[in-house]
């Protein structure tokens, strides 16, 4: 199956959190979307990896997501390997999606940075010849996406554009919540962590009002790319 859009992300729920009103928007327009996690979040202070799979699932058809994989490279242990390099070039060629989501290059959490920088590495790879794979012994030929955008996690940057994602932030959100492990829960017990404080959530909701007042609409998702975008007046004409 060939996608319009491929998201990577470090851990489950880094793709709700950061563009589920963008996914939501897309699949909703009859996108073909897909969710990459590189990593199965086995460090997490909260939850463990079979409760993180079976949110994982809740949240992926809360999206209507046509694909959602695990890498299952080690949480904490992302690298730009020969290994790892080729575990993401053979996803690429397997869905060769026309434009790629992932991390903003710089953040609080070393796993997305980790992330940026192999998914840049692996998009370039997978555009050369000469540069092999195969899924189950089949060789796969070359393919590169048209972008890569970049999506922002806990720090900031000057968004290259902003996605209305007003219609759609209800559906985010409901996604988000699939997360219960990870998010406030008053009866819990276990620590706080950095997202599991009852303003986390608040946060979530106020980035996203203050970038959709940027563009004058209620809710909006900022993105960030290397490269000059080509504007088409029509939209606005």
């Amino acid at each position: 199956m060939n996608l319009d859009v491929l998201v990577f992300a470090a851990h489950p729920d880094d793709a709700e959190l950061s563009m589920g009103g963008t996914i939501a928007r897309f699949t909703s327009q009859g996108r073909r979307v897909g969710v990459v996690d590189l990593t199965k979040a086995e460090l997490s202070t909260r939850g463990d990896v079979k409760t993180r799979a079976n949110e994982t699932a809740e949240a992926s058809k809360i999206l209507k997501l046509k694909i959602r994989e695990n890498l299952g490279i080690g949480d904490g242990n992302i690298s730009i390997s020969p290994n790892s390099i080729k575990k993401v070039v053979q996803v690429i060629r397997k869905y060769k999606p026309s434009i790629v989501f992932a991390p903003y290059i710089n953040d609080r959490h070393p796993d997305h940075i980790d992330v940026s920088k192999l998914v840049k590495r692996a998009v370039f790879s997978s555009g050369l010849e000469k540069f092999k794979t195969s899924v189950s012994g089949k060789p796969q030929l070359h393919f590169r996406p048209k972008k890569i955008f970049y999506y922002m996690q806990t720090y900031l940057f000057e968004p290259s554009f902003i996605v209305d994602v007003s219609e759609y932030f209800h559906i985010k959100m409901k996604s988000v919540d699939a997360f219960k492990s990870q998010f406030h829960n008053p009866t819990s017990k276990k620590k706080d962590t950095f997202i599991s404080k009852p303003e986390f959530i608040d946060y979530v909701d106020a980035r996203a009002r203050f970038y959709g007042f940027q563009i004058r609409k209620k809710y909006g998702e900022p993105f960030y790319c290397e490269e000059n975008i080509e504007y088409n007046f029509s939209d606005l004409l």
